[in-house]
């Protein structure tokens, strides 16, 4: 079924390759989760139903442009470079000019309608189109960079230290640049900085972009005339409608999006309004990015210890209970907040190292029971799943940031209002992560033993059908 070239060996010219490819990523993702709409409320002054509205349409349009590029990719004949790293070289440009498109402060004084309909254009042209073309092929390529469970959970803890360190610069770094003091100790956004940020993020996207592209290697092929009958998109919707584990995935994939996105919008507004010091905002992403990275040398003998699925489940009912807690206690001093949600990104930090090696083991299952393997299909079903959540988080922070009775033409809130996004920021991801835990617990079925006796299944097939892979 599958066919090998002989070249050079998995290793850390593949790992560190990977890493880069979601640094480059998440120079556009997570700005644009952080301070997207902070740039659109109170540098353009749009309304927050309105940007809501904007994350709700896009993920409509992304049903059909996620699913649409996991078929090209499954498809289109592979090229001399392989079958998903071409468009990492193709699409690198276009996704970070349409980024840098997005934060233009040149328009602060155009029209409301000007403003709103380049709003939706732009951000619809990078999320919905650039990214997708980009995302979803470099998602897919972890699957034939090697074929052995640990390499590719190793891949998955490097996919995720890259976008802990690409959360480091930009949350550490960038709030230092973007926010500025008044004269009464408010905290003001600078337009022209955010811009000018937006543009040094999208350059380095493309150099990590290429970073990726040129140290990372496809060894493992479908071989042509070897694929076998393809399964379509109603079939592959029917397997996702009647397969407990993908179910489970995509289940715990949108609660965990809704809680992580949404503490980190939410929060800005938690320093800036309640606490109204914005150096919390660079030390608290700090915090959410360290625990992580001490974690990483252990996830391997952890998993193989307890398994993917119930240590991750464990942090993630770690990190409800932090939220809760400072729900409860309703603190007024911003270090206390910050040591309370460390805890809780203890927890989080294991479970998101992890998470990427999640669809493999899906798509392991699915092609034990169905005998077909379709990466870059169930992946894009896998992505849109994220990218609903990651709307649904910017569409719920939106609302809730307007039932708070957030003044979107003021600098500076009122306390009842600052209290009220205080209730959000804590009470909403504290129940969500909760949620994660609950479904991996009792809906996610791949537990270690399941996903040992898959694994064993694959090898014995493959053997038996003399397989030329080497």
């Amino acid at each position: 079924m599958n066919a090998k070239n002989e070249m050079r060996p998995f290793g850390w010219r593949d790992k560190i390759g990977y890493m880069f490819g979601d640094f480059g990523n998440d120079f556009t993702f997570i700005f644009a989760s952080l301070f997207l709409m902070v740039f659109y409320t109170k540098v353009l002054g749009v309304r927050a139903e309105l940007v809501g509205l904007l994350f709700v349409v896009a993920r409509l349009v992304d049903a059909f442009t996620d699913l649409t590029m996991g078929r090209i990719v499954d498809r289109v004949r592979p090229g001399k470079d392989g079958r998903f790293k071409p468009w990492i070289r193709r699409m690198c440009g276009p996704v970070a000019i349409a980024s840098f498109l997005m934060y233009q402060s040149g328009l602060a004084d155009a029209s409301m309608t000007v403003k709103v309909v380049y709003m939706f254009a732009t951000y619809i042209l990078w999320g919905s189109i650039c990214y997708t073309a980009i995302n979803i092929p470099y998602g897919s390529m972890a699957s034939v960079i090697s074929e052995d469970a640990d390499d590719r959970a190793s891949l998955s803890t490097f996919r995720s230290i890259g976008a802990s360190l690409a959360s480091l610069i930009i949350g550490v770094i960038a709030p230092l640049l973007v926010y500025t003091t008044d004269a009464n100790g408010n905290q003001i956004v600078e337009g022209a900085r955010m811009t000018m940020i937006a543009g040094v993020f999208s350059i380095g996207a493309v150099i990590c972009y290429l970073i990726c592209y040129f140290l990372t290697t496809e060894r493992v092929q479908v071989a042509p005339g070897e694929a076998g009958e393809r399964v379509g998109i109603a079939g592959t919707l029917k397997r996702l409608i009647l397969d407990r584990a993908l179910l489970g995935i995509i289940l715990a994939a949108i609660l965990l999006l809704l809680a992580s996105l949404l503490t980190q919008s939410i929060n800005q507004y938690v320093f800036l309004d309640y606490f109204k010091d914005k150096t919390g905002i660079s030390v608290m992403s700090a915090v959410g990015i360290i625990p992580a990275l001490l974690l990483a040398p252990f996830v391997i003998p952890i998993t193989r210890t307890f398994g993917k699925k119930e240590a991750s489940a464990f942090g993630c009912l770690l990190a409800g209970a932090a939220s809760l807690l400072l729900y409860v206690l309703h603190v007024d001093s911003m270090w206390v907040f910050i040591a309370i949600s460390t805890l809780g990104y203890v927890g989080f930090g294991f479970f998101n190292l992890v998470i990427w090696s999640f669809i493999t083991d899906v798509i392991d299952d699915q092609e034990v029971k169905t005998g077909k393997r379709e990466d870059g299909t169930i992946y894009a079903i896998y992505s849109f799943a994220r990218k609903f959540g990651q709307a649904a988080a910017g569409g719920l922070g939106g609302f809730a940031l307007a039932m708070t009775g957030y003044d979107e033409t003021v600098q500076v809130q009122a306390q009842s209002v600052a209290s009220g996004i205080y209730n959000v920021a804590t009470l909403y991801p504290g129940l969500l992560y909760v949620g994660v835990g609950l479904v991996l617990i009792f809906i996610y079925p791949l537990s270690k033993r399941r996903v040992r006796e898959n694994v064993e299944a694959l090898k014995a097939r493959r053997e038996g059908r003399g397989s030329s892979i080497s």
